[in-house]
């Protein structure tokens, strides 16, 4: 089995830890918030490159699990408000704008932590799990998996802008006050959810690397390079598919349930078909099949959107489309791809 990381792998690791424990304290809430929703991005990059980079298998939906994610987080968000809304009653004030009598069926619990945290795992699990089933079992590959997948989220954002489905319509869940009882605008709250998120992207890290390094990585970059050939092997490559879809789409979630609380909003916008593009723009620029090229990746280019974004905002599509056109052209392998082909020729 490979190693994870040689010496100095482990090494940035450690400092990358000091730093995500010490850095909160140093920074303004605005870079503390910024960077820990970055964080929250690399992760859904590293998700991503693991099933695209390594098992070849264009998503053009993990926006949907990672808005799944967020919003069984932003359930249980709302419900810490309490009579602490607009309206001061017990239920969220969309609800008792829309003039509802009671919680529907899919707010059962969501007062419960435990709970809401069990469905940020289990709602985008058992949804990637059901649909890469039949998906895979149908042999959908390619251009036509990407195109389904991208109709799925193009779906579930249109349903989730509906009044009637309980989550708050085109406006979604916001004004969040509290969070495990801790105030969730205080300083203290900030870091604790800077440090949580950073960790988080450390062990999608190594747990990433930890399947591409094993006997499973094999399989999936086998199955990526030459399906057919796995299958004579004895390999039932559905099996692997399912599975590694299954496991990006819980990572989405995880990431999504950070995001939330450090943000204070999460609308049906984030299932935008768009953002999914996104997504795999992310992991082009970083580079496909290196996992930590992917969270650079999406760390430039969500730095980079939030300065178009408010420096020239009508420009940032076309920046966008721009960046995937250039890295298309010149960086097929991607920033850290390339840096790595010329590091091994400068060696060989």
């Amino acid at each position: 089995m490979t190693p994870l990381y040689g010496a100095r792998g482990w090494i940035a690791i450690a400092w990358a830890a000091v730093l995500i424990v010490l850095l909160p304290h140093f920074l303004s809430s605005y870079w503390v918030t910024l960077l820990g929703k970055i964080m929250c991005y690399a992760i859904v990059a590293i998700a991503m490159d693991l099933v695209w980079g390594y098992a070849g298998i264009l998503s053009l939906g993990h926006g949907l699990f990672f808005a799944l994610g967020g919003y069984a987080m932003g359930m249980y968000l709302m419900r810490q408000i309490g009579r602490e809304g607009q309206y001061q009653a017990d239920l969220p004030d969309f609800m008792v704008f829309l003039d509802w009598k009671e919680l529907p069926w899919q707010w059962w619990n969501s007062d419960q932590f435990w709970w809401c945290a069990a469905l940020v795992i289990l709602v985008p699990g058992i949804l990637a799990f059901v649909f890469g089933f039949f998906a895979f079992r149908s042999r959908v590959k390619g251009v036509y998996f990407s195109i389904i997948t991208q109709a799925l989220t193009f779906a579930a954002m249109l349903l989730f802008f509906r009044n009637a489905t309980g989550f708050g319509g085109n406006n979604g869940f916001t004004d969040f006050k509290r969070i495990l009882g801790f105030p969730i605008t205080e300083p203290a709250t900030r870091a604790a959810l800077f440090t949580i998120s950073g960790f988080a992207l450390l062990g999608t890290l190594l747990l990433a690397r930890w399947i591409v390094a094993s006997k499973l990585g094999r399989v999936l970059t086998a199955i990526r390079d030459a399906e057919t050939r796995v299958a004579f092997c004895g390999y039932n490559t559905v099996h692997y598919k399912i599975a590694v879809f299954t496991l990006s789409a819980v990572l989405c979630g995880i990431a999504g349930a950070l995001y939330v609380p450090q943000v204070g909003i999460i609308n049906p916008s984030e299932m935008s078909p768009a953002n999914s593009i996104e997504i795999a723009i992310w992991v082009a620029v970083g580079g496909r099949g290196t996992l930590v090229g992917a969270a650079l990746g999406a760390g430039l280019v969500s730095g980079a959107k939030s300065f178009f974004t408010q420096a020239f905002p009508e420009y940032w599509l076309y920046f966008l489309g721009l960046i995937f056109i250039l890295v298309t052209l010149f960086l097929p392998r991607g920033i850290l791809g390339e840096l790595r082909g010329l590091l091994s020729k400068k060696s060989s």
